[in-house]
């Protein structure tokens, strides 16, 4: 397993801090900065930039909250049709939540939410009822009719002009959202308009970590983001407008060098003189290039995300989730860069567990899952489903057994225990499947460590796992999958239901 550091934390800070500081002094003391992917939780960047502090954003907004306002935006659309996070599996409105109580547990105030595209959806309604009935602030801008090409009607009363204004005070303002196409850039762009009438001289900035403009184009950690935005069809592209303008390349992705032109006339419309910008890198002030301090390690950890992303959308297209060009895009990366599913060291050995089940229970109704675990020492683990027990279960204690120097044959919770919660399931729920799921096994777990030092000893090695690979031969059920995402694990697992069942309750 890669354990090697590719990252500087510390380093990235210090230049990152110095460029927006820069930036703000540059627009006279007011600038929105539009700042795209994870505010917080960013597991996709330190999954390819190994060494990487998923908070490490968050401590460089900690280190500038003296001087910055924060304001967050969610699109009215997104919350009518409850889409969700897939690292998280919340709903956006539950994650702008989230986010909310996030950043007061690191001392930082939102000073209001945008709903964005509002068309006084019931739905929407009731979200924003939420929110100011718990004191939170909350705005509502509107669509607008031919945006973002009729610039006209945009930079005007009509346009901008009817969205709500919010009053900051601070020089620097935040504008972050729960995910991609939730209206920052509208947010930023419209706060301007009114502070230009205000004589506000205000600017704007955009914060995005990938693509990283100062790698190659065909970088693995830039077709990794291609991998991570397969659902979308975003591509990463050399900034044409930045080639031309300075005779060097910088890389950037389609959407923002597409809108590039148009919003060129929009601050210039706003502003009333020739935009400052050249280019959309021009815009960006993200120094995580800066930060790589072992580019082999960073390839290497990039490839293993894009074999993971493979997975996810083919699961979530057998799910339902996504569409066949989502599959035909993450296929056509992995040919790009040579990648095969083997290539994930967790992958054969979960694939052979299932084998071994199904021949050692042939005759046997039932569909027999395996999986496997790759832990910090290299050391690879495979578990399989019984009657008494999910693979997953099966997976996470043979691991801590492993990792405690327990031998296999000791069980951590008694036979008896297990088949009493069986048994349990089965007489209150009705259940056609009576074996524990992981999130039902390590509550047993807890309960049995409270009289077994053996289980003890095996329940502390848990937090050992996290980080640590996964690959189940099936789509796991919540239960698993709850239990898998708070260890902290990096999941894939091969896109087959573990159950005949249409409807999977457990």
């Amino acid at each position: 397993m890669n354990q090697k550091q590719g990252f500087d934390n510390e380093k990235y800070l210090k230049e990152q801090k110095k460029e927006i500081l820069k930036r703000v002094a540059k627009c006279d003391n007011k600038l929105y900065l539009e700042f795209g992917g994870k505010l917080l939780f960013d597991y996709h960047a330190s999954r390819v930039l190994p060494g990487y502090d998923p908070n490490v954003k968050m401590r460089l907004l900690q280190e500038l909250k003296g001087n910055a306002d924060f304001i967050l935006c969610i699109y009215a659309g997104d919350i009518e049709r409850k889409k969700v996070r897939a690292d998280f599996g919340i709903t956006y409105d539950s994650d702008a939540l989230k986010m909310i109580d996030d950043l007061r547990g690191w001392g930082i105030e939102v000073l209001g939410v945008v709903v964005t595209r509002y068309k006084k959806q019931p739905s929407v309604r009731l979200f924003m009822n939420k929110l100011e009935r718990r004191g939170i602030k909350v705005y509502t801008h509107y669509p607008i009719e031919g945006y973002p090409n009729n610039v006209d009607l945009i930079v005007s009363d009509d346009g901008y002009g009817a969205n709500d204004y919010i009053k900051t005070k601070k020089p620097l303002v935040v504008v972050t959202a729960p995910g991609p196409g939730s209206g920052k850039l509208s947010t930023c762009l419209s706060q301007l308009y009114h502070d230009y009438k205000k004589g506000v001289k205000a600017g704007y900035a955009k914060f995005e970590t990938f693509p990283i403009w100062n790698l190659p184009l065909k970088h693995p950690v830039n077709i990794a983001y291609e991998a991570a935005t397969a659902d979308i069809q975003d591509f990463n592209l050399v900034d044409p407008f930045h080639l031309e303008t300075y005779q060097k390349e910088s890389i950037n992705y389609n959407r923002d060098v597409a809108i590039f032109p148009v919003l060129k006339r929009i601050l210039e419309k706003i502003t009333g003189k020739e935009a400052e910008y050249n280019s959309p890198t021009d815009m960006g002030v993200n120094k995580a290039g800066f930060g790589i301090t072992n580019d082999k390690c960073v390839q290497e950890a990039a490839r293993e995300e894009i074999i993971r992303r493979y997975f996810r959308y083919m699961c979530e297209y057998t799910m339902g989730f996504v569409e066949k060009d989502t599959v035909q895009r993450i296929e056509g990366l992995m040919e790009e860069m040579a990648l095969k599913q083997e290539h994930r060291k967790v992958v054969d050995p979960a694939r052979k567990a299932a084998h071994e089940a199904e021949k050692k229970n042939k005759g046997h109704d039932g569909i027999f899952c395996g999986s496997a675990i790759e832990l910090k020492d290299g050391a690879i683990i495979t578990g399989k489903n019984s009657p008494l027990m999910h693979t997953a279960s099966s997976l996470i204690l043979n691991a801590i057994k492993h990792l405690a120097d327990i031998p296999h044959k000791i069980h951590l919770i008694s036979p008896a225990i297990m088949e009493s919660i069986s048994k349990l399931k089965k007489d209150l729920s009705q259940d056609k499947s009576t074996s524990l799921d992981l999130d039902e096994t390590l509550i047993a777990l807890s309960i049995s460590a409270t009289t077994n030092p053996t289980a003890q000893m095996a329940l502390e090695k848990l937090k050992e796992l996290k980080r640590c690979e996964v690959h189940m031969t099936h789509i796991p059920t919540p239960g698993d999958e709850a239990g898998l995402r708070r260890l902290g694990v990096n999941l894939t697992s091969d896109p087959n239901f573990s159950s005949k069942n249409l409807f999977i309750v457990d």
